[in-house]
């Protein structure tokens, strides 16, 4: 592998929380603890939160986030080149790695799967 692949993090975020933003913030800093080493396999490393975040803050509360983030994940995944799905229940990485299946990209479940870039 010569190319740099997008591998889109996906795993528990509010799961299992109860909506308790310690919990919240916990899960978050576990789906980026996976960011450095699939940046030092040579790839770029993507979580969902990251992206839908910022869209959230920016407009109304009362419309609720479980749409913003179920499509923001899913308008992500037409550039992600891989998932890597890490252990726990969530139901929105559950639908990340489906459309990552049925686009035909590689859905790893752990780091050492992903391989590393030649050169």
């Amino acid at each position: 592998m010569t190319t740099p692949l997008l591998i889109l993090i996906a795993g528990p975020y509010r799961s299992g929380t109860g909506g308790d933003p310690d919990a919240i913030a916990r899960n978050l800093e576990r789906l980026e603890a996976a960011a450095a080493p699939i940046y030092a396999r040579g790839h770029v490393p993507m979580i969902g939160e990251w992206v839908a975040l910022p869209i959230l803050r920016g407009i109304d509360p009362a419309a609720g986030d479980g749409d913003v983030m179920y499509e923001t994940a899913r308008r992500l995944l037409q550039h992600c080149d891989a998932v890597l799905r890490l252990p726990g229940e969530s139901s929105g990485a559950d639908t990340d790695v489906a459309i990552a299946r049925e686009r035909g990209i590689p859905v790893y479940t752990d780091l050492s799967e992903i391989p590393a870039l030649e050169g």
